[in-house]
């Protein structure tokens, strides 16, 4: 079953309505070109915080990593 299908009509009407929100916001975002350039520097961060994340992950995934050791020297 889809998740739509569970949704109330109450629920569809709050998400059409948050949706319809978000759509207006974004046309207000692309017709001002000072946000849009801000938009697009944090979504470029945002890529790059991601990407090290990703990396992080797939070093442990793959079992390549390291750790300090606790020995004494």
């Amino acid at each position: 079953m889809k998740y739509a299908e569970a949704m109330t009509a109450e629920d569809k009407k709050w998400r059409a309505e948050s949706d319809a929100r978000t759509l207006a916001d974004a046309e207000a975002v692309k017709d001002d070109k000072e946000r849009l350039e801000a938009a697009q520097e944090a979504a470029k961060a945002m890529v790059d915080e991601k990407n090290a994340e990703a990396a992080g992950m797939a070093k442990v995934a793959s079992g390549v990593f390291s750790y300090p050791s606790h020995k004494k020297e």
